[in-house]
């Protein structure tokens, strides 16, 4: 089995890019990212044309995350038990069983700055998460895929001191992913990996992903049943590369299953 996540920041701006590497890459299971477009407005007609079935959870110009699957998709659930709200229930999550394995597409919220109301937002919606992942890793095999917005480390941001005092690399947040972790999940894609400091984001800002001066805030946590027979994980940054990019690169795993 092959799968993958993606922040494609906008399905309607990168779909000729989402549906050629589909294409060529040919996953089994993606889990999408800040799709920016309401559910029923996902082009599904698009990716049906080349195999996959679509679960969608979007919100119109924010957010919004799905699932392509063309090994089954089947109990979608949008969001999870005890998902809090800015004010309001996001559409930041997304799970279904594919192939026997619950898979899940989260869009962690940014939180701007450890000030702003909305890091604490942040910090409650991981500790949720954590919470009903505790149900679902008890429950099968499991896979939770998508833009975390927290590198798990200082060996994931290009330069420790840039970030200083800024989000995504708190040690709430960092303590945050720890638990969520420690309900039985892996991260597959740490190191070692294939790549020199292989992130996931780079800025759009010139330059920035030439000098690889990115993060790694993409992640693929799975159960043991999963984890343990991962064959393969990269970043591809190939994906990164050429016109109208996202700002962030895929992350393809391959299962043996």
């Amino acid at each position: 089995m092959r799968f993958a996540t993606w922040n494609v920041n906008s399905i309607k701006a990168r779909l000729p890019r989402l549906l050629e590497w589909l294409d060529s890459t040919k996953p089994d299971v993606v889990c999408l990212q800040e799709t920016k477009v309401a559910t029923d407005a996902f082009p599904a007609a698009e990716v049906d044309g080349l195999g996959y079935e679509t679960a969608a959870y979007g919100q119109g110009r924010w957010n919004g995350v799905a699932l392509l699957s063309r090994i089954g998709l089947t109990d979608v659930r949008h969001g999870f038990p005890g998902e809090p709200g800015y004010p309001e229930p996001e559409a930041r999550a997304i799970s279904a069983v594919c192939g026997g394995i619950r898979f899940m597409s989260v869009y962690v919220p940014n939180g701007r700055t450890p000030d702003d109301p909305h890091y604490a937002y942040k910090l409650t919606w991981l500790a949720a998460l954590r919470d009903a992942l505790t149900a679902d890793v008890a429950a099968g095999p499991v896979v939770v895929a998508g833009d975390f917005n927290v590198a798990p480390t200082d060996q994931d941001v290009w330069d420790p001191r840039v970030f200083i005092g800024s989000t995504h690399v708190t040690p709430p947040e960092r303590a945050a992913l720890t638990a969520i972790r420690d309900v039985g999940l892996r991260d597959v894609v740490g190191r070692p990996l294939k790549g020199d400091r292989p992130f996931t984001y780079w800025d759009y800002r010139a330059g920035m992903f030439h000098q690889n001066k990115g993060m790694r805030i993409d992640l693929v946590y799975a159960s043991p049943a999963v984890a343990d027979r991962v064959t393969d994980a990269v970043v591809d940054r190939e994906a990164r590369k050429g016109k109208g990019p996202s700002d962030h690169a895929p992350v393809v795993v391959d299962v043996d299953i």
